[in-house]
């Protein structure tokens, strides 16, 4: 009897083993808590079976006794089932809702995975900066963290990164951490005297958040963006400012885009790691409405009407709209949007782009401090042209080695240029001595940058770049007192060498094209010179009349 229970037990295990396990694996290995309950029931069972074979042990075994004549009776009812088969009967129901939960989980996989699949027409989140045109050149390369919401046809992505940037001056004491070139101290100036510092900040980490709605007119695509980059430099007291608030409808065939949005101007041109407007950059922001289409293949075209912002330089300083004159008003003035237009042509890494603008200049005095009263205006026009060149297209041993040309003209744009020219457009003689019919002239200005981008291993890379850039005054400007803001803002030619090496741990290459990952570890070293117009005879006692400034920075950015 007991060997027979104990046979029967065995059964019922191997049987309460197999079905379980068979149902989990057809559901894909499903549930550990299922494998534990099952488990838990036949512990259960075991304990039960021995305690069976121990009542069974230790019943006494009958004595025999002499055969005689039954008594006719009614027939025995039917003993209760073994013990044995009621285990092998618990088995069956327990793999059986085992069996049940495995479809039910792979029913609820199945329904999640129709309700957040893919929509056709909405395309995932665009990977932010794959092109200098529309990103700075720091930019990050993961689609973030992406999702669409169950029930509806919309895609959610969060995106941003963690930036820690620290630098140290070897010239003069120049304090802050996104300097633009127009900003280093002169030689012979008190912050020259001072010597170099050292400082860290990590105030341009940026966040933003990325929408993508498939609607009857195609893709809505809405994106708010922001940094800390709004309060002063080197202050750990960071303030947020907006950098893009944008909606934007179409296809791929054509569409408008409404908000503050990266200007159709800008350029980035080579990948950097300091914050600047490094000379011959743009990296302007504004309210703009702007119009995208395919033109043909590879070729799209862009136009936008911008928000506009005079910007002019006289004896009394350099000025914009919002710019207090003597306590009243300025006589900085805008009436008219810009109009800015772009063409880009890319095919396997190849790109040309061609971007023009047309603006207008404008000052009026009445109302203000300034005389005599004067209302001029003046036309602003400007066009560039860059070339990204992938070197594999000379020798495939280049690998994704790239060459980027960039050059430019113009008239009154200097506002696109804040790097070299303070943001100025024009100057006037309103104000000089004995000027009784003051004139308004915009800034001629013209530059050029050559970069190279050299991977020396897949996560390993490199960025050596060279500008030039000129502005062009009228001579009247040598009459600005020397050394006041004034003369000081009138730079005439800059100069400006950068050079870095960047790892990306988890940077790879797939078919020429490199994606960095979401960390970036580099140094950079970067020196600039720039020459004032009138030299010594304008700074006077503020300096020498020209700067320059050697800086070696370090950057970390975990991007997500």
């Amino acid at each position: 009897m007991r060997r027979i229970l104990r046979d029967l037990g065995l059964t019922a295990a191997l049987a309460m083993i197999a079905c379980p396990q068979s149902a989990l694996a057809q559901a894909g290995g499903n549930d550990a808590a299922v494998i534990a309950e099952l488990r838990r029931q036949l512990e259960e069972m075991r304990q039960r079976l021995e305690q069976l074979e121990a009542r069974a042990a230790a019943r006494p075994v009958a004595t025999p006794t002499p055969t005689r004549r039954a008594t006719p009776r009614a027939a025995p009812t039917p003993p209760p089932a073994p013990p044995a088969a009621t285990a092998q009967a618990d088995a069956r129901a327990a793999a059986a809702e085992a069996r049940a939960a495995a479809a039910e989980a792979r029913a609820a996989r199945q329904a999640l995975a129709a309700e957040t699949a893919p929509i056709p027409g909405l395309d995932p989140p665009e990977r932010m900066g794959d092109y200098y045109a529309t990103e700075e050149a720091l930019r990050p390369d993961l689609p973030g963290v992406a999702f669409r919401v169950p029930g509806t046809e919309t895609q959610v992505r969060l995106y941003g990164f963690a930036k820690l940037t620290g630098y140290y001056d070897f010239g003069p004491r120049n304090q802050t951490d996104a300097p633009p070139p127009q900003t280093i101290p002169l030689i012979g100036s008190p912050a020259d005297e001072q010597g170099g510092d050292f400082a860290m900040t990590a105030r341009f980490s940026r966040f933003g958040i990325d929408t993508r709605t498939l609607t009857a007119w195609g893709t809505l695509e809405t994106r708010i963006e922001g940094d800390f980059g709004g309060g002063a430099p080197n202050t750990t007291n960071a303030v947020f400012r907006l950098r893009q608030a944008w909606a934007e409808l179409g296809d791929d065939s054509f569409r408008v885009l409404v908000g503050q949005a990266n200007s159709l101007w800008n350029e980035g041109v080579f990948e950097t790691l300091i914050d600047a407007t490094n000379l011959n950059q743009s990296f302007v922001r504004q309210a703009q409405i702007r119009a995208t289409g395919r033109l043909a293949d590879n070729l799209t075209g862009m136009v936008s009407i911008e928000a506009p912002e005079t910007t002019y330089t006289s004896v009394a300083g350099v000025f914009t709209p919002t710019t207090s004159m003597q306590g009243g008003a300025s006589p900085a003035f805008n009436s008219v949007p810009d109009l800015l237009g772009r063409l880009t042509w890319r095919q396997n890494g190849l790109e040309f782009n061609l971007r023009g603008l047309l603006r207008q200049i404008e000052i009026r005095t009445a109302g203000t401090s300034a005389s005599p009263s004067v209302s001029e205006t003046a036309p602003a026009w400007g066009f560039a042209g860059m070339m990204r060149f992938p070197m594999r297209m000379l020798w495939e041993g280049f690998g994704p080695d790239e060459l980027a040309v960039m050059a430019y003209y113009g008239d009154g744009i200097g506002r696109y240029f804040a790097g070299q020219t303070f943001g100025q457009d024009a100057v006037t003689n309103l104000g000089l001595p004995g000027v009784t019919s003051p004139s308004l002239d915009t800034i001629a200005t013209y530059g050029a940058t050559a970069a190279y981008r050299r991977f020396w291993a897949p996560t390993l890379r490199s960025n050596v770049a060279f500008s030039y850039s000129r502005n062009d005054f009228p001579s009247y400007a040598l009459g600005f007192t020397p050394g006041s803001p004034a003369a000081l803002a009138l730079n005439r030619e800059y100069q400006q060498v950068f050079a870095n090496l960047i790892w990306s741990p988890f940077g790879e290459i797939r078919d020429g094209v490199f994606n960095a990952g979401w960390l970036d570890l580099g140094v950079e070293y970067l020196f600039t010179r720039r020459d004032v117009y009138g030299g010594s005879l304008a700074t006077g006692a503020a300096g020498d009349g020209y700067a320059i400034a050697n800086r070696i920075l370090f950057a970390a950015i975990a991007r997500f």
